[in-house]
């Protein structure tokens, strides 16, 4: 198994379609990669929720989530379930972020996710963020739409516990939904750490690697060979 992760982490950026979709697919990573790299710069942007409780739930939650790092969050309003028909603004915001500078990795829905709003955000960030270390995050629902995912991060018990707490703690509005418990949260941890060896762990879907061997030589591989 190799390591993705680069050894020095500065920035990462967090997208979301929904308020506490970033925390339910990739909580326990936040976690760790904030403590193992203080003051790390953490950039989230979610698409829906903007002015509402879920706003003030979003920004609680991150800060939570994200101990020691320098963090911005950003919440826009587009409706909910209807982030098809703003693609064009969702697809600006993303470029007006990509302006700030170049995040050493990006945490985002994964592709094949069913959720429309999921999709859309997944199927625009390459598009922008053409040349970075994208892993795609998975939430439970009822589509039925888990795929076997390449990249497993193996949490610790005690961090998945805290993770659960802080989802409880935060999402006081997503406390009534069937799916929203700790059963849920820690029967899919427990089936990823299975599946890498580990008692926990999330994970991720990587569309593509680009593996650097050697240092690229400069000139003209052609040269002398015409």
């Amino acid at each position: 198994m190799l390591s993705l992760l680069p050894e020095r982490l500065d920035r990462m950026l967090l997208l979301g379609a929904h308020c506490d979709d970033i925390v339910i697919g990739a909580g326990g990573a936040l976690l760790e990669l904030c403590r193992a790299h203080p003051g790390v710069s953490v950039t989230a942007l979610v698409l829906t929720g903007g002015g509402s409780l879920r706003e003030e739930e979003e920004r609680a939650a991150l800060t939570a989530f994200c101990p020691g790092a320098n963090l911005d969050v950003t919440v826009l309003d587009l409706p909910d379930g209807r982030v098809p028909t703003r693609w064009e603004r969702a697809k600006l915001s993303l470029e007006e972020l990509r302006t700030h500078g170049e995040p050493d990795l990006v945490l985002a829905p994964s592709a094949h996710d069913a959720h429309q709003d999921h999709r859309t955000l997944a199927e625009l960030v390459p598009t922008v963020f053409r040349d970075h270390l994208t892993l795609g995050y998975e939430i439970l629902k009822w589509d039925g739409d888990l795929a076997q995912p390449s990249v497993y991060l193996p949490l610790a018990e005690p961090v998945l516990r805290e993770k659960i707490a802080k989802l409880h703690e935060h999402y006081g509005s997503q406390r009534d939904r069937v799916w929203f418990d700790a059963e849920t949260f820690g029967g899919l941890a427990r089936i990823r750490g299975v599946q890498c060896h580990a008692r926990y762990a999330e994970a991720f879907h990587v569309a593509k690697m680009v593996l650097g061997v050697a240092p690229l030589p400069s000139g003209d591989p052609m040269e002398g060979i015409r």
